[in-house]
This record gives C-alpha cells, structure tokens and sequence, in this order.
C-alpha cells in the first residue's frame, strides 16, 4: 500500500482531485445505501439538491488527495482570514482547533502547524490508529510532520490533549464524529438526536481553552486550498450537557456556510461502536 500512496503522492493535485471527483459519482451511482444517507442527511438538515450537489463529487477528491497530503509536497496555502487564530494564540490560553467533516479537513492540521508552531509549539491532534497493517505504516509516516505530535485515541493521548493545552498550546479535532458508547452522549445535530462526543467540551470546560473553528475550503482545478478561522462567538457553558449541544450547534453554523463541501454520507447519526471496538 505504501508503495501506491508514493505514486500517486507525485501526481498533480488537479488530476488527483478529478480522479476522485469520478469515484465519488461511481459510489454515488453504484451504492443506494449510500446515496439514501446523503439524502436523508441532507433533508434532515433542510437543504435542497442544487445546494449539496456538488459534495457527491468532493467526497471523491477528500479520498483522493490523501497520498499527495500524507506523502508529497505541500500544496498551495492561503488563509482567507486568520484573525481568530493569531488571537487565540495571542492570549497565552490554550486553543482548541474544532472543524467537522467538511473541506479538506487534513489540510487544516498542516497549515496550522506551517504557520504557527515555530512561535507557539507543535499543534497536538488526535487520531485512531488504522486496523489495517499497510495504511498504519502509511499514516505513521504522514503523522510524522515538523510541527504536529500526533496522539491516538486513548486515554493516554486525551492526557497529552490536556497537558498540551494548560502549557498553552494548540489542540485539533474533529467533534462530529461518532464515538465509542460510554464516551458521548446523544445531542441534537440538525434537530435529530446524534451520539456526539463529550471531549470537545470537556477539554475546553477543563483547560480555559479559547475555541476557535477552522476549516479548509478545497478549490477549484487543483489550485489548492484556503484556510478559514473564525471564533466560537460565545462562551461555552459550564454545564457539559449544553456545551455539547453549543458545539453541535456551531458545527452546524460552519456546515451551512459551505455545504457543497461538507461529507453528508457521513454516518453521523449511527449508533456507537462498543468502547472495547
């Protein structure tokens, strides 16, 4: 596997994403399942077709350009604006980086660490080791990036979230993932009850963290990617159950400004996977 993620590691990033663009309308096409949870996700959310149409093809190119983001050169950068980040930053406090499934979420992590961690540190992000042999040697090496430490989804990494943020440093997840039962709790997304992580809100309630949402808008014919920030807007409550229900609604706010871009075949509404999973 590791010998296919170089190969295609030195395509162009247009070619890249018009090859995805094709394999998103095939599973679109090809797999009613799929395609019923786009649209079921979609109505729930209150959206037309013409507003979404375009994600069926970026979810194509979200899979695609992963060799050239694990293993290639960096693709073009620009930051649509970066204010809420250089204040977060700038107030000493821990940041805690939320974005959903939504652009090129891979990106987000990188630029970030481009553009802040020789002042601020490395920015610390989770993720869930593959089960498979050949993508784990695979995300090893595209973990190992100047500026990022990478730490799994255990209870030791969730300590490494922590102690990262109360030094004052950087944070990044994804909060609308479904997590394992018994580390959620069901909350509303789009008005339908979703398992929705509790870690998130806890890691803000617990540290002082400054939230601040990002996402990386994927452009057109390979032309790269742009970076929005933007504050939480209000403080989260001390009470969980309703910061996760105010992060959730954030997300929201997020996927609305740009749904074309957004992975509606997400299994968001799913049941969790027991924790032992």
């Amino acid at each position: 596997m590791l010998s296919w993620f170089r190969f295609f590691s030195r395509w162009p990033l247009w070619a890249l994403h018009a090859m995805g663009s094709v394999g998103g309308w095939l599973a679109w096409c090809f797999s009613g399942r799929y395609r019923r949870r786009f649209l079921d996700n979609v109505r729930q959310a209150g959206l037309g077709w013409r507003a979404v149409l375009g994600a069926v093809g970026q979810a194509g190119r979200m899979s695609a350009e992963l060799p050239r983001l694990w293993l290639g050169r960096t693709p073009h950068l620009a930051w649509a604006d970066d204010r809420a980040a250089v204040e977060a930053y700038a107030s000493g406090q821990g940041v805690l980086f939320l974005t959903p499934h939504m652009g090129c979420f891979e990106i987000t992590a990188q630029a970030l660490a481009l553009r802040f961690s020789a002042q601020h540190g490395p920015l610390t992000v989770l993720y869930r080791p593959a089960r498979h042999a050949g993508l784990g040697e695979v995300m090893s090496l595209a973990r190992q990036r100047p500026g990022l430490e990478a730490v799994p989804t255990t209870l030791a990494g969730v300590r490494q979230m922590i102690k990262a943020l109360r030094s004052g440093r950087a944070v990044g997840l994804l909060p609308d993932q479904v997590p394992p039962e018994g580390m959620g709790q069901w909350a509303p997304f789009f008005g339908q009850p979703a398992y929705t992580m509790t870690l998130a809100a806890r890691l803000a309630l617990q540290t002082g963290a400054r939230v601040v949402l990002i996402w990386g808008e994927r452009l057109s014919w390979g032309r790269g990617y742009r970076l929005h920030t933007q504050a939480l807007g209000h403080a989260l409550s001390a009470d969980l159950d309703t910061a996760v229900v105010q992060i959730n609604q954030a997300m929201e706010s997020l996927i609305l400004q740009c749904p074309s871009q957004y992975i509606w075949g997400y299994a968001r509404y799913k049941h969790p996977r027991p924790a032992s999973d």
